[in-house]
């Protein structure tokens, strides 16, 4: 396995073949942890790994160079699949400094005892000399954590890019040119819309001055390392950033004994009837909060509906619904429908919910008792129709 990035700089982090969970993100093709050790007159660790994979780490590391050795450990984001590791590689890399900016280090000291490590707090714009290269912070907040910040090498056009541009892939390949682009492009809109897509705004801030870098080369914190086909990812994250959306319409439910998901039909079939507009049907209870982030990532309009339980709409649903409001996907329009047995139920719930998400109802929600009658289904059919339309802008 390669893991030289470039002279003197290589990958010692971490391949987890296994994880399939990752805060209710569906990492089925595992993860990577990735950290990064440059060796110079400085030897300098950049990030670590999830704690439990540490010693793995300090065996990579040992390999190149004595963990006596080891000078710097940058540690750019405090999130702990990236720094749950650092108590145990400062501890045993006895003359090591930790650098980081003062967020970091408090998020860190609140996870871990850090009384006894050397610490070195930096600024924004500030460097860090280690020879015949340099080091150059620059401050991320929100992208996607107050303490973020990525690691430049302006010696070597490298951007060490924390969690921007990464992807969940277990893979042993460690570069961009050596798997299929759409495969990497894939999880990386997945990891994008999972993890990062509430932070848009200051993503979108950042990508002009990331952009402006001479960088031939973006090392993230998971996933593979950009050296070929770095214009595609920024592409990719500045039309995500922009929430650009496509004509597009998803209609997402969760049904009992099948009423819901006959106007679920009935929606999808009003959405198809007009021409130039995708659209795609999600049954979350048999789905996953990971596809349904991804799925609305560049959804224009999306109709919600969920049979009744107890009063309430069902637990898919509602679980559905709580990740989608932290995540604010770039939805425009939104249609409320539903079924019950008797009284209110779901399909008021989810119509009080979509407004407060942002999202104009495109028409009166439409409730179903027990089974819909043809003037519901006539009614679902041009919600969907109408979504459609929108979703043309």
């Amino acid at each position: 396995m390669n893991t030289q990035l470039k002279p003197d700089i290589h990958w010692v982090g971490y391949i987890d073949w296994s994880i399939r969970d990752f805060h209710s993100y569906n990492t089925k093709r595992g993860a990577t942890y990735n950290s990064y050790l440059i060796q110079d007159e400085k030897n300098v660790l950049v990030d670590t790994v999830k704690y439990l994979y540490a010693d793995k780490l300090l065996q990579n590391v040992a390999e190149l160079v004595p963990l006596d050795k080891i000078d710097y450990v940058v540690c750019n984001h405090a999130e702990p699949d990236h720094a749950s590791g650092v108590a145990d590689v400062m501890n045993a890399c006895p003359n090591a400094t930790l650098v980081c900016n003062a967020k970091c280090l408090d998020t860190l000291k609140a996870y871990m005892d850090g009384s006894n490590w050397k610490t070195q707090v930096v600024a924004s714009g500030e460097e860090l000399s280690i020879g015949k290269r340099t080091l150059k912070f620059i401050f991320t907040p929100m992208v996607h954590w107050p303490e973020s910040m990525f690691t430049y090498c302006p010696e070597e056009k490298l951007l060490f890019s924390m969690d921007a541009f990464g992807q969940h892939l277990a893979t042993s390949e460690r570069f961009d040119d050596e798997l299929p682009l759409d495969l990497i492009l894939e999880e990386a809109r997945t990891y994008y819309a999972n993890i990062v897509m509430p932070y848009s705004a200051q993503v979108a801030k950042l990508l002009p001055s990331a952009a402006a870098l001479d960088i031939d080369m973006i090392a993230p914190a998971h996933g593979v390392v950009w050296r070929k086909n770095i214009p595609a990812i920024l592409e990719a994250y500045t039309a995500w950033a922009a929430r650009k959306t496509k004509a597009k319409v998803m209609i997402v439910y969760d049904t009992m004994w099948n009423s819901t998901a006959i106007m679920a039909d009935q929606i999808f079939k009003g959405a198809c009837s007009v021409d130039g507009v995708s659209v795609e049907k999600i049954f979350v209870r048999v789905s996953d909060l990971t596809q349904l982030a991804d799925a609305s990532l560049d959804c224009a309009a999306m109709a919600v509906g969920s049979a009744t339980l107890n009063t309430k709409m069902m637990p898919a649903m509602a679980a559905a619904l709580n990740y989608l409001g932290g995540l604010k996907p770039p939805v425009k329009f939104g249609f409320a429908f539903g079924s019950c047995g008797w009284g209110k139920g779901a399909m008021e719930e989810i119509a009080e919910i979509l407004p407060k998400m942002g999202w104009e109802l495109v028409a009166p929600g439409v409730k179903s008792k027990f089974r819909p009658t043809q003037e519901q289904l006539d009614a679902c059919f041009e919600a969907g129709k109408l979504l459609a339309q929108k979703a043309l802008g």
